[in-house]
């Protein structure tokens, strides 16, 4: 069968099961009569429209608006304008959920797009010869995946809407009429946001959702079949598949976070694990109700039940106990009663080989600006006797690394030092303290943010030591964060000087010579653009890789990958799976953020798919290499050079007098931080007037997306892909994006982003008197990426390759271009000083299109 009519049987399946029920229930949900917002939902469409042919005539959100009242609602006032627009803005939010609901519930039929990688496919190729099943159990035994929830601002959706998604996505998948009736309007009266900001408790309890509801069925299923299938042992300390958490533990530029939120979140982490056993053990205790087990099984539930509903202390062993209790039930089963029920036995043994008592392992990020604060204020405190003077700070490099001592104290901060040093010496001593409680890897990894130089490990690591903890029993993972290019540019240098000092060299012999490294896709691309940033990233791997095999290590990339493309997101998958052998592989451990969260692990089927992509892809890379996946001397010089003309052209649009204007006045970015979706600021520096090397890269990325501009996904491409062209190297890009798995998916994504970007809404700044040329410059480089992008490809369309793809991005355009046009409207409004006495109305106006334009766009911030 060939690939075309693959496709076309994608595309028919794609209309019948969402598009055309999309229509469906669609038209029934406009007819739903909410509180507020009678007829609203009969007027939608005409606006829509209004919408869709105003942006095509290239008229302004003012122009479109105003058009629209004069001829559906003649006669009604300004607030009464504003009052309908607040009301469309409540249907289409329901609307974006309704589709993702429609399009989840399709996944077994049209989500498949790529079962060659997929956990079956590792099946279907085990099936060949019982050599190849074996050389895949082998690889299983040492990779890992790790995925890595974090407390990034851009998940939605609260908690009840979840709910009443997967509700809603169960009835779909029968077309249970009457029930998706119900929930349609329980939607309609549900509220979508908050009133006030979340705090970290409060984000890690709308994270652990998805813990509780998706990743626990996922991971463990997977865990079933890959111990079914393959030669694994899984009471083998070696575990495939992991779960990190950041909310309650990143407190990387967010002073909400404190000691006794990590110590919250931890205790939540451990009770919710315990309500899912005890839910598991009900089932159990059901179907055993035989003799000779009775005291085993009691033990069991009141193990259990403290621990899910109960803050007491526990056994430190406690993992170790319960699986001995569950041990010696199997094998009464198995001895007494035929195995009868050991199967669901299994399953809970499995979960919680898996998930310990603490679920998911709680990280602790800090910037290293912070942490050399605090160290220096450890040099000062007679208490410590460090033997450092009052000038180590001005050491040079080298010296400070000899200089450090590595001593030990029990030095306890005072209650009146300062917020950020007492915080951060009080959670050095706290994560003992977890570890006791939860287990050690309850919390386990330190990341250092901003991490520059070798001695921003080293002094945390003396932190540590100052607090109590013993160099033998230090059971922590201290793992650097390089994030800039320049950072980038020297982490290996950084890394050896690490593998070579002998107290590192002897901290990671004892944690089995495994170092992780933590890399940032972020603010890589807000520092140096799109391509810049991966390529950066990529010459970084290779090199951080050859250093570890050097010095014997066991490296792991932890990759801090966003939802966009601009962020390191899209087809994560394929990136994984183009890593050549010049790029270690066998730990794949990434953060899930975003829109990404429910996008793609919203549900247990999409959570499972998505996560068995990904062990594919680590698997099949290393035991099926492609060598085009080995960039040679030639295909390096290529992708450095456009790397190199596109990063100038970047950072001459970041230099450009009118950048930050232009997104203050034409994007949400201003307002960004009156969203009550999260902790965080979305500035580092609060107080100070906005820079832009203060902005967070997600309030950046975001802001750009709402502009449905995306710049950071694409600027600088077209540019350098032209400049290639010019000087007769076009072929040889050509064939670099045929066999390079790598630099295809990197294309790939950069189509994407610019499928979600629509120039036509911003047309009329074209004639703008302060911002036309900078308008005409963004769009400039739009048009020459659009082209050069289809050129390379052969395509007559952007993602001609994904035709599913595009048309859903296309859909979730259209169904928000409404909520788009009334953003830049209020944000006209707001810039023309129209009504200064409604400024505040307009505030809101824009804050609440945020919401449905992100969720729209799934991997949009």
């Amino acid at each position: 069968m060939s690939s075309t009519l693959k496709l076309s049987q994608r595309e028919t399946t794609f209309n019948q099961e969402v598009v055309t029920r999309f229509e469906l229930y669609n038209s029934l949900f406009q007819t739903l009569p909410f509180y507020q917002v009678k007829d609203t939902g009969i007027l939608l469409p005409f606006f829509s429209s209004h919408c869709e042919k105003g942006t095509a005539a290239r008229l302004s959100p003012t122009e479109i608006i105003e058009s629209f009242f004069e001829k559906y609602v003649p006669g009604i006032d300004h607030q009464e304008q504003i009052n309908r627009m607040f009301r469309f803005i409540q249907y289409i939010e329901r609307q974006v959920v309704l589709f993702d609901a429609i399009e989840d519930s399709s996944f077994n039929k049209i989500g498949r797009t790529d079962d060659s990688g997929s956990l079956q496919s590792l099946l279907q190729q085990a099936s060949q010869s019982d050599k190849v099943r074996d050389e895949i159990s082998k690889k299983l035994e040492t990779f890992s995946l790790r995925l890595v929830l974090t407390a990034h601002p851009t998940q939605f959706y609260p908690g009840t809407v979840l709910g009443i998604m997967t509700d809603l996505i169960d009835a779909l998948k029968t077309n249970d009429l009457n029930n998706i009736d119900v929930l349609l309007q329980q939607l309609g009266k549900t509220p979508f946001f908050n009133k006030t900001s979340p705090t970290p408790v409060d984000e890690a309890s709308s994270l652990v959702w998805f813990l509780e509801n998706t990743f626990y069925h996922a991971v463990s299923a997977i865990q079933a079949k890959l111990e079914d299938e393959f030669d694994i042992d899984g009471s083998h300390e070696h575990q495939i598949l992991e779960l990190g958490f950041w909310p309650g533990g990143d407190r990387d530029g967010n002073p909400n976070v404190t000691t006794e939120t990590t110590a919250s979140v931890a205790i939540f982490l451990r009770q919710i694990i315990f309500r899912c056993y005890y839910r598991d053990f009900r089932t159990l205790k059901r179907r055993i109700t035989f003799r000779g087990i009775e005291k085993t099984m009691a033990r069991l539930e009141k193990l259990l039940y403290q621990n899910a509903f109960n803050s007491a202390q526990n056994p430190k062993d406690l993992q170790s106990e319960l699986l001995s209790l569950l041990g010696s039930v199997k094998q009464t089963l198995i001895t007494d009663h035929g195995s009868l029920f050991v199967n669901i036995v299994d399953g809970l043994i499995q979960k919680v080989r898996l998930f310990g008592c603490y679920f998911a392992t709680l990280d602790i990020r800090q910037d290293s600006r912070i942490l050399r604060d605090v160290f220096q204020y450890g040099i000062q405190q007679s208490q410590i006797k460090s033997g450092l003077k009052a000038g180590y700070e001005a050491l040079s490099e080298e010296d400070k690394l000899k200089a450090i001592p590595f001593n030990e104290a029990d030095f306890h901060c005072p209650d009146d030092e300062d917020d950020m040093t007492k915080d951060t010496l009080n959670t050095i001593r706290l994560m003992k303290q977890i570890q006791y409680s939860n287990g050690e890897k309850a919390c386990q990894r330190f990341i250092i943010s901003n991490c520059q130089r070798s001695s921003d490990i080293l002094q945390l690591i003396n932190l540590f030591l100052w607090s109590g903890w013993r160099r033998e029993d230090l059971s922590v993972d201290f793992m650097p964060l390089f994030e800039t290019v320049n950072d980038l540019s020297h982490a290996a240098e950084v890394m050896e000087s690490l593998y070579t000092n002998p107290f590192y060299k002897e901290h990671l012999q004892r944690r089995g010579n495994r170092q992780t490294i933590m890399l940032g896709f972020s603010d890589s691309t807000k520092d140096g653009g799109y391509l810049m940033a991966n390529w950066s990233i990529y010459r970084a791997k290779v090199e951080l890789t050859a250093i570890a095999r050097k010095h014997g290590i066991d490296l792991a990339f932890f990759d801090g990958r966003g939802g966009p493309p601009a962020r390191g997101g899209g087809k994560t998958h394929r990136f994984y799976a183009s890593m050549g052998n010049e790029i270690v592989n066998e730990h794949i451990q990434l953060t899930i953020q975003g829109q990404t969260v429910s996008s793609q692990y919203g549900s247990v089927e999409t959570a499972r798919f998505n996560i068995e992509q990904l062990i594919n892809a680590g698997i099949v890379s290393s035991l099926n290499p492609n060598e085009n996946d080995v960039l040679n001397k030639k295909s390096k010089t290529l992708i450095s050079e456009m790397a190199d003309e596109s990063h100038q052209l970047f950072i001459a649009l970041r230099q450009h007098p009118l950048f930050v204007e232009y997104l203050e006045k034409y994007s949400p970015l201003k307002l960004l931080s009156k969203i009550n979706i999260s902790s965080r600021p979305t500035k580092r520096n609060a107080d100070a007037q906005l820079k832009l090397e203060d902005l967070r890269a997600i309030s950046f990325v975001t802001s750009w997306s709402q502009l449905k501009q995306n710049i950071p996904g694409f600027y600088g491409v077209g540019t350098a892909l032209k400049k290639m062209q010019d000087e007769g190297k076009w072929d040889e890009v050509k064939q670099l994006y045929l066999t390079s798995g790598f630099f295809k998916t990197m294309l790939d994504n950069c189509s994407m982003s610019m499928s979600k970007s629509d120039f036509r809404v911003t047309a009329y700044l074209e004639h703008d008197k302060r911002f036309a040329e900078f308008w005409k410059q963004l769009k400039d480089e739009f048009d020459l990426t659009k082209t050069m992008l289809l050129e390379l490809t052969g395509s007559e369309v952007l993602m001609e390759e994904y035709p599913v793809e595009r048309r859903s991005i296309a859909i979730r355009e259209r169904i928000v271009l409404p909520l788009v046009i009334v953003q830049h409207y209020a944000l006209q409004c707001l810039n023309n000083n129209v009504h200064p006495d409604l400024n505040d109305v307009y505030n809101k106006l824009v804050i609440r299109t945020v919401y449905g334009i992100v969720n729209a766009g799934r991997n949009l911030a």
